[in-house]
């Protein structure tokens, strides 16, 4: 039973989110939104909708555990696995003006969650600061962008089209948004519910099947859009695509779901994997920032480290480094 309710939650937030997005789009395009603002907005909110909803079920269901190890796993996720994957599939070739200020951003919330989680917990005044710093970042690269022509328009429009190709009639748009949302929300409750039970059948820690099978399952996404970008020669869209998703599940995931109720931090993820997390994350950044490819024997490498780190939390290895 596990398994069929984690598999539907996957099904229905993989399928629900993409079509809540392209139905959010076409509402935009159909009211003269400009496509900046639709690809800063719908589409980067629009794509984190699995993620968050799966935060907030998992906290108003008494589970923080899966919230946080969904976010720092998704994150760990979207780095090795899923550039990984779409490296191994066709090399990335980086360009760095159009990733720089979004790769030192990333790099910041990986921090800013690291920091916190030594804390113990993120409560309700945070996860506003948080939400706020997260809009305040989304209106300078609206300026940047729309304003001082900042190159990484070309991305931010890129990603736009990505998740356009839906009916012109606003009816249609409205009707595939909500159809979308619903899916998205069932499917979060079915995934939460589906995790928990195989954390207790296989007496494993609800933060270890959040940081490997939740985080994996929601991270689908980016994995789908990466590859596809890969394989039509927009390399830039893939590392775009997964920087902005890094910096969405930190500020808007997580500060979001605090402001619905507190979260507390396992001890591992504290003093282990969100310290990772960080690692990998400052560890991509001389690719990003220095226009290196990511070649397929790099992609291996990360591969790699992921099939261990995953290996690792099955095993409690970190659990058993710090006496846990």
């Amino acid at each position: 039973m596990a398994y069929f309710l984690v598999l539907s939650g996957f099904a229905l937030l993989i399928v629900g989110g993409e079509i809540m997005v392209r139905g959010a789009v076409a509402i935009a395009r159909y009211l003269d939104v400009s496509p900046i603002v639709v690809g800063l907005t719908i589409v980067a909110i629009g794509t984190s909708a699995p993620e968050l909803s799966v935060s907030i079920d998992a906290v108003l269901r008494g589970a923080p555990d899966i919230a946080t190890g969904n976010v720092v796993g998704s994150n760990l996720s979207n780095i090795l696995l899923v550039l990984g994957v779409a490296a191994l599939i066709k090399p990335i070739k980086v360009v760095p003006q159009l990733i720089r200020r979004d790769g030192m951003m990333m790099v910041a919330s990986a921090a800013l969650l690291t920091a916190l989680a030594q804390t113990g917990s993120i409560g309700f005044v945070t996860g506003i600061a948080m939400v706020g710093i997260y809009v305040v970042y989304l209106g300078f690269c609206y300026w940047a962008e729309q304003v001082k022509g900042d190159p990484s328009q070309e991305l931010t429009l890129a990603e736009v089209d990505e998740h356009s190709g839906v009916p012109q009639k606003l009816i249609f748009s409205v009707g595939m948004f909500l159809i979308g949302l619903a899916g998205v929300i069932g499917g979060a409750d079915l995934l939460v519910q589906g995790a928990v039970t195989l954390a207790r059948d296989f007496g494993l820690s609800e933060a270890v099947i959040a940081l490997s099978v939740v985080a994996i399952g929601t991270s689908l996404p980016e994995l789908a859009v990466s590859v596809i970008a890969a394989f039509r020669g927009r390399s830039d869209v893939a590392v775009g695509n997964i920087i902005g998703s890094n910096i969405s599940n930190v500020l808007l995931i997580l500060g979001t779901t605090s402001m619905v109720a507190s979260i507390d931090f396992a001890a591992q993820i504290a003093r282990f994997d969100s310290w990772f997390m960080l690692l990998v994350t400052v560890a991509l950044i001389p690719v990003l920032v220095t226009g290196k490819t990511i070649s397929r024997v790099e992609a291996a490498i990360f591969l790699t480290i992921y099939v261990i780190y995953i290996y690792a939390i099955f095993k409690s290895w970190p659990a058993a480094w710090l006496g846990l």
